[in-house]
């Protein structure tokens, strides 16, 4: 069958289009298929490749004729030398498309069961600017999909896996489990697409990453068609795995688990965790409670993004903030805002001194937690707080792990693969007793439960609640996360005596006259580590 081509008005306007056809036992159905793409959208695609995944039949020998034919120069045809499975053919074919830059590259199955005529609604959107990701839907017409020959089992299952998935993601698709895509090429540059599985669910998998990577996703409707193309995809098994994937992604958000196809490595892992039992928020409350309307210069180490800075801030305090990268969003919270290294220097001149330092899950990423305390220390008016907080790692979720053989570092939580210190409730209380701070208050927090189930406040509460009934019976098994007040303590510690004994600098004692006061600069510089004093 020829295909026709005629002038159309679209321009290309430098976008190249491709078209990714997977084939696999498509013999009777791939000649049609390229028959079956418009006139108008030859004009605008730049190139189709077709990737044969080692079919067994004749499908590359049939299309391969098929091209030569038809003289169908836009057509490359390319066979597998081994099976690669349905996921593993689509991972060649985009990098096929990366590789190659292309701008946009629309998925298009050969079996024929989407169809071609409609794939100028999937380029479209993305062709505008308007998304990154298109996906055709047979669900958007309520029951279309049924008239269009679906089986009852496959449209109830279909409906019930993409109401779960909504739920999980708090998203309203309506369907994840259509293979009729379009993708932008530069947003399959930012998701590690060649990490997922070579299996059916590889579709779920992309879908995860586009709406984890906060891309701009569209649906469009498309026809329905099931023919005598034989299915190779079992129903129970792509189900299973589909629920696995979207739990594992949770579990990985959470800092549970590590899935390296999740991680984006986006630079914005850490924002505020809303819940009401969560660090973040008992740390607001700590400094709300304490500070009884005062107003304080406060000292934010690690503030990141300064979404902490920002809250505090908005008390009426005065903020410094202070982290290890720029960040054009603290500069605009904080009053003053450093770029240090903390185990260097927390980059605050001597004698100034802070009513509060407020340090958020920061300890943990440090070689020597114990000067980087004592600098703090040091930095702290004399009734001045410490609030301090850190994961607990022998939370219940990880004793179980350890206790089945597992271990693994993970993109977040209580093991961040960037952290160089792990803490449990006992040890996280004598570090700071040690660097001469005395514990006030604690307060534990859960594991934050809205992470796994988002936009579902109720249900994510109620297990934040059970998870605090259960912290406070035994708070070293069920705290997620730990956080501290203290305040500088007069005691010696042996941290602080080893310190004093091993300074390489000695300073020997002067009597100054100051204001009719006899007083020893010096001697102040010599105490200052071993017992704190505030000098004005």
């Amino acid at each position: 069958m020829a295909v026709r081509r005629k002038k159309v008005e679209i321009k290309n306007k430098g976008l190249k289009i491709g078209v990714f056809v997977v084939a696999y036992n498509a013999n009777t159905t791939i000649t049609d298929v390229l028959s079956r793409i418009k006139p108008k959208t030859w004009e605008r695609i730049s190139e189709v490749f077709i990737f044969d995944d080692s079919s067994p039949d004749n499908t590359s020998r049939i299309a391969s004729d098929f091209i030569r034919k038809n003289k169908l120069k836009k057509v490359k045809l390319f066979r597998n030398q081994v099976n690669l499975g349905y996921g593993g053919n689509q991972k060649r074919g985009y990098f096929y498309a990366v590789k190659n830059k292309f701008d946009i590259v629309v998925l298009l199955h050969g079996d024929g069961q989407y169809a071609p005529e409609v794939m100028d609604r999937l380029i479209n959107p993305i062709y505008k600017g308007k998304a990154d990701a298109v996906f055709g839907s047979r669900m958007i017409k309520k029951k279309k999909a049924l008239k269009g020959g679906m089986p009852l089992y496959k449209y109830v299952g279909n409906k019930i896996l993409t109401h779960f998935q909504n739920f999980m993601m708090g998203r309203d698709l309506t369907e994840y489990h259509s293979g009729y895509r379009a993708y932008s090429v530069n947003a399959l540059r930012k998701i590690p697409f060649l990490k997922n599985s070579n299996d059916f669910h590889f579709d779920n998998e992309i879908i995860i990453q586009l709406m984890y990577g906060n891309f701009k996703i569209k649906e469009v409707s498309i026809p329905t068609f099931y023919g005598d193309e034989i299915c190779y995809v079992n129903g129970l098994a792509y189900a299973w795995n589909v629920v696995r994937t979207i739990l594992r992604y949770r579990m990985h958000r959470l800092g549970l688990v590590y899935a390296p196809q999740f991680d984006l490595k986006q630079g914005d892992k850490y924002s505020y965790k809303e819940n009401r039992f969560s660090s973040h928020n008992r740390i607001i409350k700590m400094i709300e409670e304490s500070s009884r309307d005062k107003k304080w210069r406060v000292l934010d180490i690690g503030c990141g993004s300064g979404f902490l800075a920002g809250k505090i801030k908005r008390m009426g305090h005065k903020v410094v903030g202070v982290d290890v990268y720029d960040n054009a969003e603290a500069r605009k919270v904080c009053d003053d805002f450093y770029v240090v290294d903390v185990e260097k220097d927390l980059g605050i001149k001597k004698r100034i001194y802070f009513d509060c330092v407020v340090m958020a899950d920061v300890l943990e990423h440090t070689r020597n937690p114990e000067e980087v305390l004592v600098n703090v220390r040091n930095h702290l008016k004399p009734n001045g707080k410490l609030i301090i907080s850190t994961g607990n790692v022998a939370n219940f979720y990880i004793r179980l792990k350890l206790l089945l053989g597992g271990f693994e570092y993970t993109e977040r939580g209580i093991l961040d693969v960037t952290h160089y210190h792990l803490f449990t409730l006992g040890s996280f209380e004598n570090l700071l007793k040690e660097c001469g701070l005395r514990i006030k208050r604690r307060a534990l927090s859960p594991i934050p439960f809205e992470l796994i189930i988002p936009n579902n406040y109720f249900i994510s509460d109620f297990l934040c609640m059970l998870n605090m009934v259960a912290a406070r019976i035994l708070p070293s098994l069920f705290s997620y996360q730990i956080i501290l007040e203290s305040v500088p303590d007069s005691k010696a510690t042996e941290l602080l005596r080893l310190r004093e004994i091993s300074k390489p600098r000695f300073v020997e004692f002067k009597r100054r006259r100051k204001k009719g006061n006899l007083i020893s600069e010096d001697h102040v510089k010599y105490t200052s580590s071993l017992m704190h004093r505030s000098v004005n």
